[in-house]
Formats: C-alpha cells, structure tokens, sequence
C-alpha cells in the first residue's frame, strides 16, 4: 500500500530540487499534492509530470499573508482538506562577511525563510487540525546546527527555524499535529550551484573546484541528491514516523558525525 494514500499534502517552494522531488515522491506514494512557488512556469511544468488528477498549484511568495493563506484555502478547496505541509521554500543570499553583507539581502532572507515558514505554519495548522491531525516538515539545513563563514543571513534563518518547529511541536501535539525539521548538508540542486559560484568570487569556471572543497569536508565525499532528502522528509509525513515530534533529523553525509 501507499505510504501516504488518501493524504493531501501542501508543499512550499515545490517547482524544483527538493520541493520538485518532494512532490513526486509523495503523489507516487498515493498523495496528492499541492505545490506553491513564484515561477508559475516551473509549477505548471511539475503538474504536467506529475499529473493534474494528483496535483495542483496556486503562485504563492511566502513572505506574504494572503498568499500562505490563500494556498490553504485552495488547498483545501482542490482536494478537500489537509494533512501534510512541507516548508520547504528557501534562498541562500549572499556569500559575504557579516560586516559587509548587504542590509537588504538579510532582510530578504530573513523574510523568505523565517517569515515565510511563520506564516505557513499560521495557516497551515488550523486546516490540518480540521482533519484530526498530521504532519509538519520544515526543511531547514545543516546550517541549522552550525556556524558558517560568509553566511550569517542563511545561517540565523536555518536556526531560527528549528525553535519555530520546536514551539510548533509542543503547541500542536494536544491537536494530533507532529512537526519536526529535515537538515540536509549540500545537496544537488540550483542553490548550491549559486553558492558555489558566489564562492569562487563569481567566478563560473572556478565554481568546480568549490564544489570538490565542499565534498571533501563530507565523510561521504558527495553531495545528497534531492531525491534522498525526499525519502527522509515523506518518512516524517507518513504515519511510520507517528511517535516522533519536535525533531531534528540531519542528513548530511557525516558532517556532524565529528
């Protein structure tokens, strides 16, 4: 049997890399799902993949009331309830001392990751205590439990939202509502072709060797793919998981193994 059949999942920033993979694997395991991001192409491309009679999407900027509250309520609307959110909508920003790091930037990931998952969380939870509960993850990062030279907005945002699901979970728990956090170490998606060019000084042909740097310091010596973050993050969604709340759960090839 599916491991989510008869779910209805809504997922953040679902239009590519993790969101993307998140998305697929949960309408193969009998979900169907509903992806918000602010590329209405990349959206209407993943319900063509995944099949408009198990998804849908609605164009959503997290950072905005309306929009988180809007997704719910179409949600809700296209499938009839809501038993799974997925916070999975993130920017890096910049790769810059924290003296020197540009006000706007901060502010601009401040807003995305930590607003944004906020709000989400607000909307979301009254819709999945309708239905008797569920289940909440928040992809946070390995920069959740770390410090990090040159990304001090990524940073404080991947913190903040680990004690954002740690008051989620002890509030929601009365209300059958697990919420825990998945922390992936580099992963295979755009965001770290970004950071690892901004790493290289901009520098697109040196962006390779950041990226052999950054597998190095991994026992594993390679990236996660997208598709193993999915696999954790549907185990947290699924009833297997039904006695773990307010959790951290990090995979990250070793990282912090030392």
């Amino acid at each position: 049997m599916a491991r989510l059949q008869g779910k209805v999942a809504l997922i953040t920033g679902a239009s590519g890399g993790i969101g993307l993979a998140i998305s697929k694997l949960f309408a193969q395991e009998g979900a169907r799902v509903f992806m918000t991001d602010i590329d209405e192409d990349a959206l209407k491309k993943a319900v063509e993949a995944i099949g408009p009679d198990r998804s849908a999407y609605a164009v959503a900027d997290v950072t905005k009331a309306e929009d988180n509250e809007g997704s719910v309520k179409a949600c809700v609307d296209a499938f009839g309830g809501l038993d799974i959110f997925v916070a999975n909508a993130g920017i890096e920003g910049a790769v810059q001392p924290i003296v020197s790091y540009p006000m706007d930037t901060f502010e601009k990931v401040l807003a995305v990751n930590v607003k944004g998952v906020w709000l989400g969380l607000k909307y979301a939870i009254p819709a999945i205590a309708q239905r008797g509960g569920g289940s909440i993850v928040i992809i946070s990062s390995v920069a959740g439990v770390i410090g990090s030279p040159g990304f001090s907005a990524y940073v404080a945002s991947k913190h903040a939202v680990i004690g954002l699901m740690r008051t989620a979970a002890l509030e929601t728990a009365d209300q059958k509502i697990r919420v825990n956090c998945v922390n992936p170490g580099p992963v295979e998606t755009r965001m770290m072709r970004s950071i690892e060019t901004m790493a290289a000084g901009g520098d697109e042909a040196a962006s390779a060797g950041v990226k052999s740097q950054f597998e190095q310091r991994i026992p594993l010596k390679r990236y996660a793919t997208p598709e193993e973050v999915a696999y954790l993050t549907l185990f947290l969604a699924s009833d297997e998981s039904s006695y773990i709340t307010g959790q951290i759960h990090l995979i990250d090839g070793g990282m912090r193994a030392g």
